[in-house]
């Protein structure tokens, strides 16, 4: 195997080398690095085309005794008419997509260049900012995808035959994932139909699901828009799809019109449903049945009493397979909805086995359990069993009743569902079980998944060892180590024989309880049993030894797996290089890894990253990043990890520059390598970059985390404005986390030194006029606690008020905080005044511990208000 270049830095450091040859080194991985971020830099002239909307043959909608639409007087054109108006406006300051007629493939090549290189959005820039001088570039399309040059290194050779393969079914999986990014990105460059036309040049067949992934995007950027005409416009551009498809012969079924529907239906704009269903119903009349589910939708949606009761009375006039299709669709409309008396009306009509769809009759008893409508579950199922519809079905459906019911705990849910079964004197399936093991475990009832684990293993069904893994994480991500024995002992008592992985979760289980006999009893057990130990169970015990900072004993493992002959992998490595103590040890592992043929994995970079950084040779760390043989697909995760190793260490400034980098690449870092940054930026004027930062943040759970931190900031620096707007965002998403990060605000104040109490009472206000949030006593306390701190009588008396306010009784604590303040402004007679003017209620019974402290007076008065004072030192 080759050396990379980071493995010769590696053994030039250990060897002292020269400085010439460490700084050519650097220079070559730094160079490597910047031809693999760089490249062409092409423009392209491209624009979005529009077409004029042609409006649909108007139909009557719907049809309600008959199974076609009668034709009548058609809806008025005013809607499509504003849609042509909105789209010629827009088109106006667009220019069209015109392929060079006489080089089609070259145009298509400054077309993908400028898609892989971001250098153009196609739909903001118009033909005049491009610049008269075109970048030349390269025929793209007259170039082989792939290379077919031969490789003398194993490991790149089967790459290069991976690769080949893949050729052949690139642009044919149109369930690709990559696919339908790849589109959506063209789309937002180009258009839509500049990207239909893109993807015939490249001989892609444009079919169904391509259309549907353009309408999907559309209404994504309808709902996006907060300007009516923007979003009128993103109608527009989806109708021109509907008639594209109606042009190329291709059938517009629910998958395609449903989203669209359901978009003016949130959006109530009723006139639009009923001239696009029309269009619908004419393109494809078998869809007007489904089409009365979306209509449903709507007048609930709008809250139009009449309509409803129009439409319920409309589905029981006639036994036609139509009519009890669209009874159906009525029926599935109410149940996702709490329309409780009209749901009932149509259960009287629609007989529930003949309901086209098992996912159909699935939502029938989840409105059921939501209504808690028993008598009407136990009817259906009993009817559903004598038809003879099988019982994994049956049990499926009960399950959906069962959780549905409201303000039920999983073990409530357990047994429901338990007693429907011996009601219908039928067993539940092992599908089922699946399901309330997993209730239980995401609720972390350990207890209560394993008993019915036992249960689903007494009954005789085929159970497989995998359905024990839920079970095992569970107790993992509740801490409950110690449910190790119990899970192994019933997995021995049913002869359910473990696998590899369900061994290294036990063991694993059994290291973070300090339980390493038992771990090693583990791994004679799968000796014993036909799974010999692997490398992931050694490293499941090396981890636990790390984690205690037994080193010597880790290292005992990695001797262990040697005399059993298992050759350790890169996640053994990545342990032992993040333990190193010195620069030594890392080259020596790093070597040891390159000799034993192990690739070196994204957590191997990740490791070396961290042992760097942790001896202070953040030059090395930083060297790590631009090794020749970094994976290209983690290379944004091994620079987040330089990001949050530099960060944590002091070197801000290179961290933000490895963000920047980032950034500027068009990527964006790991939220980690973010909240790293927001953590440690803590010098005065970053409240503008932090706020950027916090932006990167898109999931909540990461979002929360780093708005706390970017308020603590604003609070440490007394931006009270800036503390108290994150505060507004953090109570609309989470009204339970906004009054955590209050308590953690006032503790910041109270850390602060010097102290600024006059922060602390702005807050206060704002809090509690501008949030309209009440102030704990915690956050009390440590406010009491920064005025004996700041020794501001003054202001003590205002948080002493705030108690009163709050309505919390006082306690020996904040007594002893107030007293301290006062008596820092020896002002003695306003302590005992203050003391007599309070009202103290006590049982004889109520024992107060106070400190040897509290002055004679206050225990006097304690002792005459009813309290028992018991001292402790």
């Amino acid at each position: 195997m080759a050396k990379s270049r980071l493995f010769e830095a590696f053994v030039s450091s250990a060897g002292k080398a020269s400085q010439k040859h460490a700084a050519a080194t650097a220079a070559a991985a730094a160079k490597a690095s910047n031809n693999q971020a760089g490249g062409g830099n092409p423009t392209a002239k491209l624009a979005t085309g529009k077409k004029t909307v042609v409006p649909p043959r108007s139909t009557s909608w719907p049809p309600r005794a008959a199974s076609k639409p009668k034709t009548t007087a058609g809806v008025s054109s005013e809607v499509l008419s504003r849609l042509k108006q909105v789209a010629s406006k827009n088109s106006n300051s667009k220019a069209s997509f015109r392929p060079v007629a006489d080089n089609p493939a070259g145009d298509i090549s400054e077309v993908i260049s400028s898609i892989l290189h971001g250098i153009i959005d196609i739909s903001k820039s118009s033909s005049s900012q491009v610049p008269n001088d075109r970048v030349i570039v390269n025929n793209i399309l007259d170039k082989p995808w792939f290379s077919n040059t031969s490789r003398t290194c194993t490991s790149q050779w089967k790459k290069e035959i991976s690769r080949q393969r893949k050729q052949k079914y690139l642009f044919k999986n149109t369930e690709s994932r990559h696919f339908t990014k790849l589109m959506i990105m063209c789309a937002n460059k180009l258009g839509n139909e500049s990207t239909l036309e893109f993807f015939s040049k490249l001989g892609r067949k444009t079919g169904v699901k391509e259309y549907n992934v353009l309408i999907k995007l559309c209404i994504e950027k309808a709902r996006s828009n907060t300007d009516e005409e923007d979003s009128l416009d993103q109608i527009h551009k989806a109708y021109q799809l509907f008639l594209s498809m109606k042009e190329r012969g291709f059938q517009i079924e629910e998958e395609s019109f449903g989203p669209f529907l359901l978009y003016l239906v949130d959006m109530k704009m009723t006139q639009e449903f009923q001239m696009f269903s029309e269009f619908f119903i004419d393109e494809n009349p078998r869809s007007y049945s489904r089409i009365g589910y979306y209509e449903m939708l709507l007048w609930i949606r709008v809250g139009n009493e009449k309509k409803i009761q129009e439409l319920c009375n409309s589905a029981g006039v006639d036994s036609s397979r139509d009519n009890i299709s669209l009874a159906e669709s009525y029926l599935l409309a109410f149940c996702e909805s709490d329309r409780k008396k009209e749901l009932l009306q149509l259960l009287e009509v629609v007989d529930v086995r003949k309901v086209s769809s098992l996912k159909y009759v699935a939502s029938i008893f989840k409105s059921l359990g939501r209504f808690q409508l028993e008598t009407f579950s136990e009817k259906f199922l009993l009817e559903l069993k004598t038809t003879g519809t099988g019982d994994e079905k049956i049990s499926s459906l009960i399950y959906d009743y069962a959780i549905s019911i409201p303000n039920l705990v999983a073990e409530e849910v357990v047994s429901k569902f338990i007693t429907l079964h011996q009601r219908l004197k039928m067993s539940p399936s092992i599908a089922s079980y699946h399901k309330l093991i997993t209730l239980c475990c995401n609720s972390s009832k350990v207890h209560a998944a394993l008993d019915i684990a036992d249960k689903m293993c007494q009954s005789g069904l085929n159970v497989s060892i995998e359905s024990f893994q839920p079970i095992i994480h569970a107790c993992e991500r509740s801490c409950e180590f110690d449910m190790v024995h119990p899970i192994y002992s019933m997995m021995r008592q049913h002869n359910l024989k473990p696998n590899g992985d369900t061994f290294k979760s036990l063991i694993s289980l059994c290291t973070k309880m300090k339980d390493y006999e038992g771990a090693y009893r583990l791994l004679i057990d799968a000796e014993e049993v036909g799974e010999m130990p692997t490398v992931i169970m050694y490293n499941a015990i090396m981890a636990g030894y790390f984690r205690e900072k037994k080193k010597h004993r880790a290292l005992m493992v990695l001797k262990q797996m040697e005399d059993a002959g298992v050759k350790p992998d890169s996640e053994t490595f990545s342990y032992l290089i993040s333990n190193c103590d010195c620069k030594e040890d890392i080259v020596k592992y790093y070597e040891k890894l390159r000799l034993a043929g192990v690739f070196s994995t994204k957590h191997v970079y990740m490791a070396l990253i961290n042992a760097y950084a942790k001896l202070g040779n953040f030059d090395m760390a930083k060297q790590v990043v631009l090794d020749n043989e970094v994976p290209v697909k983690h290379r944004i995760e091994i620079k987040s990890a330089l990001i949050m190793a530099l960060s944590s260490n002091g070197q801000l400034s290179d961290a933000l520059n490895v963000y920047d980098e980032i950034k500027q690449a068009g990527c964006s870092p790991e939220p980690k390598a973010v909240i790293s940054l927001i953590e440690h930026l803590q010098t005065e004027d970053e409240l503008d970059r932090l706020h950027l930062l916090l932006k990167e943040l898109d999931d909540s759970s990461n979002w929360f985390d780093g708005c706390s931190r970017v308020i603590l900031y604003c609070v440490q620096h007394n931006y009270v404005d800036d503390a108290i707007d994150l505060l507004k965002q953090l109570k609309e998403k989470d009204r339970k986390s906004a009054y955590m990060v209050i308590d953690q605000m006032f503790s910041q104040i109270w850390k602060t030194d010097p102290t600024n109490i006059e922060t602390g009472i702005e807050l206060v206000r704002a809090i509690k006029e501008e949030l309209d949030l009440h102030i704990s006593r915690t956050s009390l306390d440590f406010l009491l606690s920064t005025c004996v701190k700041a020794k501001d009588s003054q202001c003590a008396k205002l948080i002493w008020a705030e108690y009163e306010a709050a309505g919390l009784p006082y306690n020996v604590l904040s007594l002893l905080r107030f007293e301290r303040c006062l008596k820092s402004t020896h002002n003695f007679l306003s302590i005992k005044s203050f003391v007599k003017s309070c009202t103290w209620t006590f049982k004889h019974t109520d024992l107060i511990c106070f400190p040897v402290s509290l002055p004679l007076y206050f225990q006097t008065i304690l002792i005459e208000s009813g309290a028992l004072l018991v001292c402790h030192d």
